[in-house]
């Protein structure tokens, strides 16, 4: 679509093509309704326009943004996990800053940050871990406490200044600070020099920004000889003895605390790798979740022609993600609603079912063997409430669904890559 724009700025060097780039990328990630309740299709029913008033807006120094819609989503250990809706004019305008700003940022960031970073994903954050444990004995696993929520803006400013001349740059991104949020009752609350709200266009670089300056850099300098993973603030620090993870342990809290921050107690510990080659130290735990995975000991058949097995120290899905999409399936409760086709449970759950077998089984398919054995038990409950003939023969069912996979291969996505049932 082309945009009939008629001049450019003058005061502040922001392109139409700028604009127009954030847009489709904001369209690609799609997202809901922000504070105004303009979602992006109405956006789209006015689109030149409003992208006209919105560079014209930025061009002039004249944008400000709107407050942050404030919605609350579940966490896998039952509470709830706040994010920030900007509207949709607020989420182009801060992609059109990030764009400008990652390149010259990514050119700073430690090679140990993995998260919200272009050419970097969750999957080589795992694989460093694997590889990180296998030379590490000892784990500090951290969790920062509300850390998007505690980020001084004061600090993060100056971690900005650093790499960021352009004055109104500066200005947009205190003003992304500053913007209210707005509660689910309509209430808003004003930001009190800090926080930067999860769920923001900028506020993944921003976070990656601030935590590179308290510590990746901290680390790298103070503990050259250590390793660390970092994914936004999801931290797993390597260390080679209790004695120096404790020491480390405490220094990051009294540098967490100089910089506004500190740990989530009751989510941090202390972790031994526990594998063949190291001795039992029942003090501590053996396990340890890190971006849906768990790691703990494993139980390995050797390669050697002369076989046998071994303890080794390894990664599958976290049980804690099979619970939950196993709790989401009874929620569902398709397998006792008999008006449904076989078609139409394969259609409602294949997209599921990608997305976890091309997150999880890349590392390791045995997490999702399990959830594929729950899965299967739940369609042989569907068939056994269909069918009068297969009433309380669990047996015959699935000798049914076996049928079924042999004549129609691709009608669920995970028979397509497994040859489980």
């Amino acid at each position: 679509m082309t945009l009939l724009f008629e001049t450019e700025s003058k005061t502040v060097p922001i392109t139409r093509n700028m604009v127009q780039e954030a847009y489709q990328k904001v369209k690609s990630n799609q997202g809901s309704a922000g504070v105004d309740k303009e979602s992006l299709s109405m956006y789209e029913q006015d689109l030149s326009r409003n992208l006209y008033k919105l560079w014209n807006r930025l061009a002039s120094g004249s944008y400000f943004p709107q407050a942050v819609k404030e919605v609350e989503i579940p966490k896998t250990n039952g509470g709830k996990r706040k994010l920030g809706i900007p509207t949709v004019s607020d989420r182009i305008a801060q992609q059109v800053i990030k764009t400008y700003l990652e390149p010259r940022l990514e050119e700073i960031f430690h090679e140990n940050s993995y998260g919200y970073r272009p050419m970097k994903n969750a999957h080589q954050a795992i694989n460093q871990v694997q590889s990180n444990v296998r030379n590490y004995s000892w784990v500090i696993d951290m969790d920062i406490k509300s850390y998007f929520d505690e980020v001084s803006h004061e600090l993060l400013m100056k971690a900005i200044a650093k790499h960021v001349g352009e004055k109104w740059v500066k200005m947009y991104i205190l003003r992304w600070l500053e913007s209210p949020i707005q509660t689910k009752d309509g209430q808003m609350i004003a930001k009190q020099g800090k926080g930067t709200p999860q769920g923001g266009v900028i506020s993944p670089l921003l976070a990656n920004l601030f935590l590179h300056y308290v510590l990746d850099k901290w680390l790298e300098q103070q503990y050259p000889h250590i390793a660390f993973v970092r994914y936004a603030d999801d931290i797993i620090v390597h260390c080679q003895s209790e004695t120096e993870s404790k020491a480390v342990l405490e220094a990051i809290q009294e540098r967490l605390r100089a910089c506004h921050l500190q740990l989530n107690e009751a989510k941090t510990q202390i972790v031994y790798c526990k594998d063949y080659r190291r001795a039992e130290n029942g003090d501590y735990g053996n396990k340890f979740d890190f971006l849906g995975f768990s790691f703990q000991p494993k139980v390995y058949r050797s390669k050697r022609k002369e076989g046998g097995v071994f303890l080794g120290y390894g990664c599958e899905m976290s049980g804690k993600v099979i619970k939950k999409v196993a709790e989401d399936w009874r929620k569902r409760n398709w397998d006792k609603q008999s008006s449904l086709s076989i078609q139409d449970i394969a259609i409602g759950i294949n997209a599921q079912m990608r997305g976890l077998i091309n997150y999880f089984g890349t590392i390791n398919s045995k997490g999702i063997h399990k959830l594929v054995r729950r899965l299967h038990f739940r369609l042989a409950k569907w068939v056994m409430n269909k069918y009068k003939r297969f009433r309380g023969k669990y047996g015959q069912a699935f000798d049914w669904l076996r049928e079924i996979k042999s004549s129609y291969p691709n009608m669920f996505y995970h028979w397509t890559v497994y040859n489980w049932i």
